[in-house]
């Protein structure tokens, strides 16, 4: 399956068809089927996924990650790999368990740059919406002025080892400390006025007890009830898990 993503590429100059000059082109090609993936400025990096897996695989298996599923679109102009670490689980509830999981995104059409996104999914849309915990989420730009390509193979690591002391760490304390009236008042305030009786009729029906309750209370209403073009939005979604893990920390710290 991941085998399905290594295919081979490479770039070639667009020049003028009666002389050599270049246009400020390149096309960037599937050597395998000869389709030609993209024309890109020569601005563009051209980074292969055989390079991102050189760098990610020997991490992934020292975690003891899994393939999980590997998607191609516009005939392998757009690669999307995804791994998850089944021994490493945190419990949700009495039946259920979450496992984190590495989603690693590449292009060559420029669409989208080199993304590395690590967290403990529910669902990951094909449109790019994730319903469940985003704990990093690396993004860089297919650009030569990029520097930051050049460290690739650090940020794939620090990546995994991030999201495993996520789950040792930080995931099993907010599942085990209670909260407070306090906390729910605060809940409340981090959502503009308008969202109030929707905040509290979710806090009704789902009668949070512990960090975690609180947290999943404020992911179902970003992801069912609030408006996912505005910049409130996204706001409240960056800030919501690091605020809740505040809170949670002081509570076991006073404890």
């Amino acid at each position: 399956m991941l085998q399905d993503a290594m295919f081979p590429v490479k770039e070639y100059p667009a020049n003028f068809a009666f002389h050599r000059e270049n246009t400020g082109y390149k096309f960037i090609v599937r050597e395998d089927t000869g389709t030609i993936l993209s024309c890109m400025t020569n601005n563009y990096r051209l980074v292969k996924n055989v390079e991102i897996m050189n760098y990610a695989n020997p991490a992934i298996k020292k975690n003891k990650g899994v393939l999980r599923e590997v998607r191609l679109f516009g005939n392998g102009a757009k690669t999307t790999m995804t791994w998850q670490f089944p021994e490493q689980k945190v419990r949700i509830g009495p039946d259920d368990e979450m496992s984190p999981e590495i989603i690693i995104r590449n292009s060559y059409d420029g669409t989208i740059g080199v993304n590395i996104m690590a967290g403990a999914f529910r669902l990951v849309c094909t449109n790019g919406m994730v319903i469940g915990v985003v704990l990093d989420n690396y993004k860089n730009k297919h650009s030569v002025y990029n520097i930051e390509l050049d460290k690739l193979e650090e940020s794939i690591i620090n990546t995994i080892e991030k999201t495993q002391y996520m789950f040792e760490d930080e995931f099993p304390t907010l599942i085990d400390t209670k909260i407070k009236e306090k906390h729910i008042v605060n809940f409340i305030k981090m959502f503009p006025i308008q969202a109030n009786t929707i905040v509290t009729q979710r806090l009704m029906i789902d009668k949070p007890k512990t960090f975690w309750d609180l947290f999943n209370v404020g992911t179902n209403v970003l992801t069912h009830n609030m408006n996912r073009n505005t910049e409130s939005t996204h706001k409240i979604e960056n800030s919501l898990y690091p605020t809740i893990k505040k809170w949670a920390k002081t509570e076991v710290a006073h404890a």
